[in-house]
């Protein structure tokens, strides 16, 4: 199965350092490997390093980081040939680089999955430096290509209402999402929740905004129709899981408005994990978007 890859974005001072060390310090038992463009500063909390060895960072919870420098895709290559493999690839860009380019590099290496494009936005300063003659195109573009915004610092900000209503305008594709000083789920951003028990409910992290609800099909579904409909559910911020299409087994990932379907192994329990705002998301409403999505007998 392909490792999924998340590109990280967003202007100087967003909070994309403290996201990663957030998601490093509460990974919920994933091995995630972190490439930065350069060690000149390294943004991994001393505290979480064992060891550093040849470029590679070795961080507690069998995380590592290393740089790519000029060569992403070499980078890239080298985590697919680690053993064990990680779970999940963060790529943290430069304040001023295109989360989307990045993708699409990612998208280039066979064994890799660009997962998501999560832009971090500071509500304080994000209409000020979009103002700015200099910084506009690179911050518009930037916010534009996000699946995932994540609007850091709400607390500084005047008229936090205001600054959404306004990202909601820049970037109409993405799900927002606020998060003080990096504190948001990994399951939220990375879509890491695993499939509970049946039984048993969900839990979506400890972050308080946010609610799961497990889709369960009895039989085969069109896994296409059901990662589209998850997708234009406006409730749903990710979804994640296994389902059993006409022709075997798919593995369906939904982030923000992007959805994908991709042929799975054998041997995988069944089920779709749906995660969105607490007191927005409607099982209800999902049951019968899965009763719509059964694949005809």
């Amino acid at each position: 199965m392909d490792i999924p890859v998340t590109v990280i974005g967003g202007y100087l001072g967003a909070g994309k350092t403290t996201l990663v060390n957030h998601l490093l310090r509460h990974n919920e038992g994933q091995r995630l490997a972190v490439l930065v463009n350069e060690f000149g500063e390294l943004p991994i909390d001393a505290d979480l390093i064992e060891a550093e060895e040849d470029g590679l960072v070795s961080i507690s919870g069998g995380c590592v980081c290393c740089a790519y420098g000029s060569d992403l895709i070499g980078a890239l290559d080298d985590l697919k040939a680690m053993v064990p493999r990680p779970d999940h690839v963060l790529i943290e860009a430069s304040g001023v680089a295109l989360p989307g380019a990045i993708a699409t590099t990612v998208g280039l290496v066979q064994g890799l999955r660009a997962d998501a494009i999560l832009v971090l936005a500071d509500a304080d300063q994000v209409q000020a430096n979009a103002a700015n003659s200099y910084l506009s195109d690179t911050i518009d573009r930037q916010l534009a290509q996000a699946d995932i915004l994540l609007l850091t610092k709400p607390d500084l900000a005047c008229d936090l209402a205001a600054v959404t209503d306004w990202l909601r305008a820049k970037a109409p594709r993405a799900r927002i999402i606020p998060a003080d000083h990096g504190q948001v789920p990994i399951s939220a951003v990375l879509g890491a929740l695993p499939l509970p028990a049946r039984g048993h409910r969900p839990d979506a992290g400890a972050h308080g905004l946010f609610a799961s609800h497990v889709l369960r099909p009895d039989g085969p579904v069109d896994a296409q129709a059901l990662a589209r409909a998850l997708a234009e559910d406006p409730t749903i911020t990710r979804a994640k899981g296994f389902v059993t299409g006409p022709t075997g087994p798919d593995l369906i990932h939904v982030v923000g408005r992007r959805h994908d379907v991709e042929p799975a192994a054998t041997g995988h329990e069944t089920g779709v994990v749906c995660i969105g705002f607490k007191g927005d998301l409607r099982p209800e409403a999902l049951e019968a978007l899965l009763a719509e999505c059964v694949a005809p007998a």
